[in-house]
């Protein structure tokens, strides 16, 4: 498909295109963050799409957000999902990660700190194998201090992830975050990185 095409079928919608529900939504995030980000906003030509997902995206959990930003991270890689890399390599940093902690994390390590490195492993692992952790990550995601509730929270934030790597994936939306930096001989554990 030429990206004439790709940018005639997958558009984003403005605000006056939207429902009622979704223009009150739009409202909420760019008094939030200042902005409507192209990739919620192609979720609002659903008329409960963009609600549905971030009610996903914002429910409780036992995860901190630092955590939820490792799972972001490995999974956009493994998908290669640029847009979605360029958001959380933003939002990393706000949470405290540095520029090379956030590369380390999507080339599948996080010799920083131990218990992250399990969790680093283990969703890779579930990613690159659609669910199909080894045996020794998950008894070192176990032996980290997680917990079953903790596997339930961590394969809802990748399932969260995976919606919107493969929407944009699909769509080839434009960025309106920093591009991440390309991993270039990335040498981690799964093959979907070589190319990036």
């Amino acid at each position: 498909m030429s990206a004439t095409s790709t940018a005639i079928r997958f558009n984003v919608p403005g605000r006056d295109e939207v429902s009622p529900q979704n223009q009150a939504i739009f409202d909420k995030l760019k008094k939030g963050i200042g902005m409507v980000p192209n990739l919620y906003a192609y979720y609002a030509h659903s008329a409960t799409g963009l609600g549905d997902y971030l009610a996903l995206q914002n429910r409780k959990s036992s995860l901190s957000t630092k955590e939820r930003e490792i799972i972001n991270l490995v999974v956009s890689q493994v998908n290669e999902c640029e847009y979605c890399l360029a958001a959380h390599t933003v939002l990393g940093k706000m949470n405290g990660f540095t520029d090379d902690q956030i590369v380390d994390i999507r080339r599948g390590e996080a010799a920083f700190d131990s218990k992250q490195s399990a969790l680093v492993t283990f969703v890779s692992e579930v990613a690159v194998n659609r669910g199909r952790p080894s045996e020794e990550s998950v008894t070192a995601l176990f032996d980290a201090g997680y917990s079953n509730e903790s596997i339930v929270d961590i394969v809802m934030v990748i399932g969260d992830k995976i919606i919107s790597n493969y929407l944009h994936n699909i769509t080839h939306l434009p960025l309106d975050f920093p591009p991440a930096p390309s991993l270039e001989s990335c040498g981690c554990r799964h093959d979907a990185c070589s190319s990036r």
